[in-house]
């Protein structure tokens, strides 16, 4: 076994200033360097909102040093990944002078420091003050003839600046294109039904990283006699492709059930359909009929995860009685199975995808035990805050490596 280290005592003697924030941006500690590069003390910082501790400068009226810090903060929140800023203007409170603040130049990287759940559990914001340098080097002024070294230390410090524009443009068209994408996935997944059913839930979240243009799906059916369908699906891959996959698969299942009033025929049109659809193959799917009247669920899978039907007192049945392979994994048709069974008034009914449920390196029966352990303990809340409670629990509330789609339905 190697010695043991002190990492507390490593990060104190840390030469590079660092200071580590919460989720809420309170700051939960900072090493010495950090501590000589302000002139505060840990007393000062520790426990403080790091915009309370260092506001921007209220006699520059040009400063955004809390605005670009801000958002560059609020980036590695929401994608977990380190965020490197341009050379920034971020003058500091002088200690001993209240109401007076000392010009400086910083250097950040911001670096995320996840917990268990894979959610951000620290920020670790790592400066560099180059305060001498920028002083150095004022516009506008001669400064005499400049070595090699201090020539490219001006061209990249220049390029940093027009760095910062340039991805600030950049940030706002993905903006632009994330809206654009966003009204599409909701357009794509608009069911009219459900308006008309105030049990069910449904909740859909692109996969991390995507423009919300996913494979995943939900629908919602009226049919005849007191009857209603409910469906998921997972189409292979992400982006745009994916989604006009998915649009026309959802379509065509809608309406073949509306055709056919059963899941499993339903499928198998699905099914003949999906085999002249380029990229549908390997797609995923499970169709639920719910008979409001007789109180009985008919149901059939295309290699989709099992339903969940959740019972008052917390225990849960799995619907995996009547699972075939996925869409077009069969070179001649075969009749799907259904399955069908009995519920009680006050049960729920819970389809999803897989992004809701498996983890890298997890064996998908340990994902399921966290979903029927999750469902056991909330199972007396609303379809609505239970559906939100789910992706709380489940650890997905900000989205996952994989898309999600989610229907709760209360019986």
């Amino acid at each position: 076994m190697g010695p043991n280290i002190d990492y507390k005592a490593l990060f104190a003697a840390a030469p590079s200033p660092y200071l580590v924030l919460g989720p809420d941006l309170t700051i939960v500690g900072a090493n010495d360097a950090y501590l000589r590069a302000t002139g505060r003390s840990r007393q000062d910082l520790v426990g403080q909102y790091l915009f309370g501790a260092f506001p921007d400068n209220p006699a520059d009226t040009n400063a955004d040093g809390v605005r670009n810090l801000g958002a560059s903060l609020h980036r590695v929140l929401q994608s977990r990944q380190p965020d490197t800023m341009a050379v920034q203007k971020y003058d500091i409170p002088v200690p001993s002078r209240p109401g007076v603040f000392e010009e400086r130049w910083w250097s950040p990287i911001n670096t995320p420091v996840l917990g268990p759940d894979g959610q951000v559990a620290w920020i670790i914001h790592r400066v560099v003050d180059v305060t001498e340098f920028v002083r150095s080097r004022p516009p506008g002024q001669s400064v005499g003839p400049l070595g090699r070294r201090e020539v490219m230390e001006a061209e990249l410090y220049a390029r940093a600046r027009e760095l910062q524009r340039l991805n600030e443009e950049l940030r706002q068209a993905h903006a632009r294109e994330r809206q654009i994408a966003v009204a599409l996935q909701e357009a794509m997944l608009h069911s009219p039904d459900l308006e008309r059913h105030r049990n069910v839930a449904v909740r859909y979240l692109p996969a991390v990283g995507s423009l919300n243009v996913c494979g995943d799906w939900y629908d919602v059916v009226d049919l005849p006699d007191d009857s209603f369908g409910v469906a998921v699906g997972d189409v292979v891959g992400h982006g745009l492709e994916a989604a006009a996959v998915m649009g026309m698969l959802r379509s065509a299942l809608s309406a073949a059930v509306r055709a056919l009033h059963e899941p499993a025929k339903s499928l198998e049109v699905l099914g003949l359909y999906a085999r002249s659809v380029e990229g549908a193959v390997a797609t995923t799917a499970v169709k639920a009929v719910i008979d409001t009247r007789h109180q009985r669920i008919a149901y059939s899978s295309a290699g989709h995860l099992p339903p969940v039907l959740v019972h008052p007192d917390g225990t849960c049945d799995l619907l995996d009685q009547a699972t075939d392979p996925p869409l077009g994994a069969r070179p001649e048709h075969v009749p799907r199975p259904q399955a069908t069974l009995s519920y009680t008034p006050g049960d729920i009914l819970v389809l999803y995808t897989d992004g809701l449920i498996e983890r890298r390196d997890e064996d998908i029966d340990v994902g399921l035990q966290r979903l029927t352990d999750a469902l056991a303990g909330h199972v007396h809340l609303s379809p609505d805050r239970l559906a939100d409670a789910l992706l709380g629990r489940l650890g997905v509330a900000g989205g996952a490596l994989d898309d999600i789609a989610l229907i709760v339905v209360r019986l």
